[in-house]
């Protein structure tokens, strides 16, 4: 490798004022801080960032309102320059980008393999709704109010929770509603309310008068 280029790649970079004596390459590739600190940025950053969102519930990975926006909008903003730091270089960036990609792509292959750490990391399902009846206690627990929940059913093409016979909250934070079936007892309404409504249309055929439309059918 070229010794310039070497120098470019490792030299530290000058402070903030000084950083206009600097060439146009330089400034791109240039490291603001030693490379150790650069990998252990990202790396503190994303044990913080599991731990919080894990402590503050699965609402704020639902985003069940605005305010749930808001704050995983800000909170990666906020968290920037703990993983960069003082760097304005190109090279800083990607190494905390490879940083982050390579330290979740080792958690996610261990946690596969510890299926019981997993659960403790991620959390267990939370049923909020069992057998068409609203689970109070895990609603509160969650901090997730009634019309909230109304909401996210008429997202999945409920009209009223009345419909819902089952509403689990995931722990990646999303909501999984099912259904409520008919009974034995509706589904024989039903088809004796579509069996007579055939006898009825039958009895019309019959009774039509020779040479209307009903007749020559």
């Amino acid at each position: 490798m070229d010794m310039s280029l070497w120098h470019a790649l490792s030299c530290p970079a000058p402070p903030i004022a000084d950083t206009a004596q600097l060439s146009w390459w330089q400034s791109m590739v240039c490291l603001g801080a030693p490379l150790v600190e650069k990998v252990a940025r990202p790396i503190l950053v994303y044990a913080f960032l599991v731990a919080g969102l894990r402590l503050a519930g699965k609402r704020e990975l639902a985003q069940l309102n605005a305010f749930d926006l808001v704050v995983l909008l800000t909170l990666s903003n906020t968290v920037q320059n703990a993983i960069i730091g003082n760097e304005y270089s190109v090279t800083g960036g990607i190494i905390g980008a490879i940083t982050l990609l390579l330290v979740n792509a080792a958690v996610v292959r261990f946690l596969y393999s510890h299926q019981r750490l997993d659960r403790i990391v991620e959390g267990d399902p939370d049923v909020l709704i069992e057998d068409g009846k609203l689970r109070e206690d895990r609603l509160q627990r969650e901090l997730i109010t009634l019309s909230e929940l109304q909401a996210a059913a008429r997202k999945q093409g409920f009209s009223a929770l009345d419909e819902v016979d089952g509403c689990v909250l995931e722990p990646g934070g999303g909501l999984t509603f099912s259904a409520k079936k008919p009974t034995a007892e509706a589904m024989r309404y039903e088809e004796l309310v579509r069996r007579l409504d055939a006898i009825a249309d039958q009895l019309a055929g019959l009774r039509a008068p020779a040479g209307s439309p009903s007749a020559g059918a």
